[in-house]
C-alpha cells in the first residue's frame, strides 16, 4: 500500500521546513522524498509544493546530504524542476549525477550550467547520454581540451557543423585530441581529412579506410561542405614561382611534362618547378603539394602518386631524393613504398578528392 502526502498537509511541512533545527529539517527532507517516491500521480499543485519544499531545504543540508538527494532523484522522469536546477548548479560533487543523467533538465538549463559553472560540471554533460547541437556549441565554445575529449568520445552528442569546424581546428593544435577526432563517427568527412596532416601515421591509416568506406553520396555532400569552407588563399608562394610555372607550362604543351621530368627536377634542386608538376599531374594545388613535400610526408606523396597513377618505381624514386640527406633514406623509403604498394587505388582517390578541394575553391 502506498503512502500519500493530502494536499493539505502540504502547507503545514512548508511551515515546518522554517524549522532551524539541522536534524529535524533532514529527517523532513527524507521524508518528503520518501513520500514523493511512494506517491500516486500528483496534481501540479502538489508537484509545486514538493519542488518548492526540497528545494528550499536541500539548500542548507551538508554536500552529502544533497549528493545523496541528488543520486535519488537524478533518474526520476517527475523530479521537480526547481530542485533538479538547484542541484545542477551546485558543487560537482552534487550536480554531477544530476547533469549526466537528469532528462528533467532542459537544454537551456544545460547551457546555463555551461556559462556559468566548473569544467567538472561541463564534463558531466558531456557524458550525458544524448547532447543535443546547442549545448555542444557552448561546451565547445567554453570547455577545455579535457572537456571537449570527453563531448567527442560520446557518440550521443550531436555538434553542428559550426562546431564541428572549431572542434578540428582546437584539434590540429593538441595531440591529446588527435585519436578522439578521427575516430568520431559522426565527423563529417571533409574535417576528417583535414586532420590527415597533424595525426601520426595510424590515425592516417584510420582516414584513409574512412575514406575507402564512404558512400559516393556522402562523398559529393562532404566536398560541397568542404568548398564552402576552404579559404582562397593558403600561403606566400615562393620568389621563383612565375618563373618556374612559365617553365612547366612550357614542357607540358611540348608534351615533355612527365614523372621523370619531375625527377630530374627534384634531383637538380627545382624544387619549385617540382611542387608545380606534382600539382598538375594530380590536379592538387600547390600549397598542398608543397606542405607534403616540405614536412616529407611521404605517406602522402604516396597518396598523390598513386591517385595520379604514378607507379611504385617513380614513388620510390621520389621518396630517395627527398630523403637524401638521410643516412637510412634507402630503408626507409623502401617502408614506404610497401605502404605504397598496400594503399588502394580507391582510398588514394578518395581521400585525393579532399585535397583538391583548394584548387577547385581557387578557380571558382
Amino acid at each position: 500500500m502506498t503512502t500519500t502526502v493530502a494536499p493539505s498537509r502540504l502547507p503545514q511541512l512548508i511551515d515546518l521546513a522554517q524549522d532551524k533545527s539541522s536534524e529535524n529539517r533532514r529527517a523532513l527532507l527524507r521524508e518528503l522524498t520518501d513520500h514523493f517516491f511512494g506517491t500516486t500521480p500528483r496534481t501540479d499543485t502538489e508537484d509545486a509544493l514538493y519542488g518548492q519544499i526540497l528545494t528550499q531545504l536541500a539548500s542548507d543540508m551538508e554536500t552529502a546530504v544533497r549528493a545523496e538527494l541528488a543520486a535519488r532523484f537524478a533518474n526520476a522522469l517527475d523530479a521537480p524542476h526547481p530542485l533538479m536546477r538547484s542541484l545542477a548548479h551546485d558543487v560537482s560533487e552534487v550536480a554531477g549525477v544530476v547533469l549526466a543523467k537528469s532528462q528533467v533538465l532542459t537544454d537551456s538549463d544545460l547551457v546555463d550550467v555551461v556559462n556559468r559553472r566548473t569544467q567538472a560540471h561541463m564534463r558531466a554533460v558531456s557524458q550525458r547520454e544524448t547532447v543535443s547541437e546547442v549545448v555542444s556549441d557552448a561546451i565547445i565554445d567554453k570547455g577545455d581540451d579535457i572537456t571537449l575529449g570527453t563531448l567527442l568520445r560520446n557518440d550521443g552528442a550531436r555538434l553542428s557543423r559550426e562546431g564541428s569546424e572549431a572542434v578540428v581546428e582546437r584539434a590540429k593544435a593538441n595531440p591529446d585530441l588527435h585519436e578522439a577526432t578521427v575516430q568520431r563517427a559522426s565527423l563529417e568527412p571533409d574535417l576528417l581529412n583535414e586532420m590527415y596532416f597533424v595525426v601520426e601515421a595510424r590515425l592516417r591509416q584510420q582516414i584513409l579506410e574512412k575514406n575507402a568506406r564512404l558512400d559516393p553520396a556522402l562523398l559529393e555532400s562532404a566536398l560541397s561542405a568542404g568548398r564552402a569552407r576552404v579559404a582562397a588563399e593558403d600561403g606566400i608562394l615562393p620568389a621563383d614561382y612565375a618563373e618556374s610555372l612559365a617553365y612547366v607550362e612550357e614542357l607540358r604543351a611540348a608534351g615533355q611534362l612527365t614523372p621523370q621530368m619531375l625527377a630530374r627536377f627534384l634531383r637538380s634542386g627545382s624544387k619549385t618547378s617540382f611542387l608545380i608538376a606534382l600539382a598538375q599531374l594530380s590536379d592538387i594545388d600547390f600549397h598542398t603539394a608543397s606542405k607534403i613535400v616540405e614536412r616529407r610526408e611521404l605517406d602522402a606523396l604516396a597518396v598523390v602518386c598513386k591517385g595520379a597513377d604514378l607507379d611504385r618505381a617513380l614513388f620510390l624514386t621520389y621518396a630517395v631524393v627527398l630523403l637524401n640527406d638521410d643516412g637510412d633514406a634507402m630503408g626507409k623509403a623502401q617502408s614506404y613504398a610497401r605502404m605504397y604498394g598496400e594503399l588502394t587505388k580507391e582510398a588514394a582517390m578518395r581521400t585525393l578528392r579532399f585535397w583538391r578541394m583548394r584548387r577547385t575553391a581557387q578557380a571558382a
